[in-house]
């Protein structure tokens, strides 16, 4: 039987996704239940339990598909990567609502009442996906988030062009492993929320990004926007000469010196043009 990657499959020795039946052995195939993302972002573990090692997020308005729910955790997968594993079954609530926005800005606030001076019940990242349900002068109420200023968001299908300026929005964010929200990313949920913002799909990882995004380059063709990969490491080249990237070395998002960078990690062992 064919080999799934486990990050993207659904699927357990005891439970798979009912798609997935007659695909993958599993002693039970059950349908999804969608829900929805209201926390600012949640993180998906390799297993139910806070001290579990996050291997992505999902935020603000991203659908889950629940498979199955074990006490204060819910197993699935993200419906926009495709990322499989548990998250916090309090970060989640359906039904899932069709996003008329997303938010542009790189972080904004929600607030209880269209008042700035009113106390902020949630810190919305870029890309969260909000459902609008009324205005009042210059605020937006999003639908399980409150109240935002319409300013920081644009409308759903609203992109940007350039995907290297969104990614050094992020400059002196922290590293975070797993991470995709403005306040603390990984090298992969950069080129992911770089991309998503300019209305393009991205896996999540580097090593799928090394393989299926875009198409592979020649170094030598390399320039602004392109991707250049490290054994699982990934940066957007600013240039021919400097990379922005979410790293370990720094603890943040920096803009480096491709040579620089070259002379820790050694050479590139790919390179993309998205």
């Amino acid at each position: 039987m064919t080999e799934f990657d486990p990050r993207t499959t659904a699927a357990r020795p005891d439970l798979a996704a009912e798609a997935l039946e007659g695909v993958v052995r599993a002693q039970r195939y059950v349908r999804p239940r969608p829900m929805q993302c209201v926390a600012p972002a949640a993180a998906i573990r390799r297993e139910p339990g806070p001290g579990a090692e996050q291997t992505d997020q999902i935020i603000f308005g991203e659908a889950f598909e629940v498979l199955e729910q074990s006490g204060d955790w819910a197993w699935g997968q993200a419906r926009r990567d495709g990322y499989v594993g548990w998250v916090e079954a309090a970060a989640l609530a359906g039904p899932v609502l069709a996003p008329t926005h997303r938010v542009a800005a790189l972080r904004t606030y929600a607030f209880p009442e269209p008042d700035i001076k009113s106390t902020p019940t949630l810190l919305l990242t870029q890309n969260a996906l909000v459902t609008a349900e009324g205005r009042d002068g210059r605020f937006v109420r999003i639908a399980r988030g409150g109240w935002v200023v319409e300013s920081q968001l644009a409308d759903f299908l609203e992109f940007e062009t350039d995907h290297v300026a969104v990614a050094e929005r992020y400059l002196g964010a922290p590293y975070q492993w797993g991470g995709r929200e403005s306040v603390g990313l990984d090298c992969s949920g950069l080129v992911q929320q770089a991309l998503y913002a300019c209305g393009r799909a991205c896996p999540r990882d580097a090593d799928m990004q090394a393989t299926s995004l875009g198409r592979a380059i020649d170094a030598s063709e390399a320039g602004r926007g392109d991707l250049v990969f490290w054994k699982d490491h990934v940066g957007l080249l600013v240039d021919a000469e400097r990379i922005v990237h979410a790293n370990g070395w720094n603890m943040a998002v920096t803009i480096d010196a491709l040579a620089a960078v070259t002379a820790r990690a050694g050479d590139p062992v790919a390179y993309r043009r998205p």
